[in-house]
């Protein structure tokens, strides 16, 4: 299996609604360091995984939707909390809706899979794959 990730990051605000996020439920920040991996079986006729410069333009897209955003105030996040988890999910669902729109290139349509890691320090971040 192959693969090849970009990185890029985004910055938010956003609280939680529930007693485990103890004071998380308070209005706060976070800066989250992204990794986009896209994974292939075999390389292309290029001899790639996907192109990195589209691959890179398409996760800053992406991310830009959400960047310097509260998202308690955006309307597609209305009583959700948006935990560190759910986002890596939303960003991999978004790509891979520009895989299957042909954003990424003809190449990019024989991926089999993107994993996104959102890593919120050095010492937490959480990942979420899916298949293509």
């Amino acid at each position: 299996m192959f693969s090849l990730t970009v990185r890029d990051h985004f910055m938010i605000a956003h609280s939680f609604r529930g007693e485990v996020f103890g004071p998380a439920q308070r209005l706060h920040g976070a800066t989250y360091v992204v990794d986009a991996t896209f994974r292939r079986a075999e390389l292309d006729a290029d001899n790639l995984v996907v192109d990195i410069g589209l691959a890179t333009r398409e996760l800053k897209q992406v991310l830009g939707a959400l960047d310097y955003r509260n998202l308690d105030e955006e309307p597609e996040f209305a009583g959700v909390n948006t935990s560190t988890e759910f986002l890596a999910k939303v960003i991999a669902d978004r790509l891979a809706e520009r895989v299957h729109a042909g954003a990424l290139g003809e190449g990019a349509r024989g991926l089999s899979g993107i994993a996104v890691t959102l890593r919120e320090s050095h010492i937490a971040w959480a990942t979420y794959e899916r298949a293509l």
